[in-house]
């Protein structure tokens, strides 16, 4: 039972990053708004390993071997964790039985670790306030997070469907 319930926390997980990840690329197409470069998170992680975990400006760093890889697993990583918190949140009763409102909400409310967390260790200030254009980088992860919310609901339905 217990690894039934990891499993579908991974799919969930995956597959709201996915979401997440799909809206990106959909807002670049749609209203050109550059997608977040997961390799900076990559290199965040790399760096980690020598002690430094804030920076002044991380594109200014020297890239580091693998980042790319490192960041989209920390990325999926993320949003798998991002998922299991969620679901033990609002409990087994949500997962048998999902709703939107709950999920968009939490997605939205992920929001705070970039915008706090991640973009000032970055040299992005706190909320983007240091980059070119904070009012796009800030809706921007509002709307991504949004995404992540919806592919929460999504995903939950679809391990939910009996074939």
């Amino acid at each position: 039972m217990i690894n039934l319930l990891i499993v579908k926390i991974a799919i969930i997980g995956v597959g709201a990053t996915l979401t997440f990840d799909l809206w990106a690329q959909l807002l670049k197409l749609t209203f050109r708004i550059t997608p977040s470069n997961i390799c900076i998170v990559g290199r965040w992680v790399l760096y980690m390993s020598q002690g430094i975990f804030k920076h002044a400006n991380i594109t200014k760093v020297t890239p580091k071997r693998g980042e790319c890889i490192a960041g989209w697993i920390t990325h999926y990583m993320i949003g798998i964790s991002l998922a299991a918190i969620f679901i033990l949140i609002m409990g087994k009763s949500w997962l048998l039985d999902p709703t939107i409102l709950p999920a968009v909400v939490f997605g939205i409310a992920s929001v705070i670790a970039p915008l706090f967390i991640m973009q000032p260790a970055f040299g992005f200030g706190f909320a983007a306030s240091k980059t070119p254009n904070p009012n796009q980088a800030r809706l921007r992860s509002l709307m991504n997070h949004a995404a992540f919310g919806a592919g929460l609901y999504l995903f939950a339905l679809l391990v939910n469907l009996k074939f």
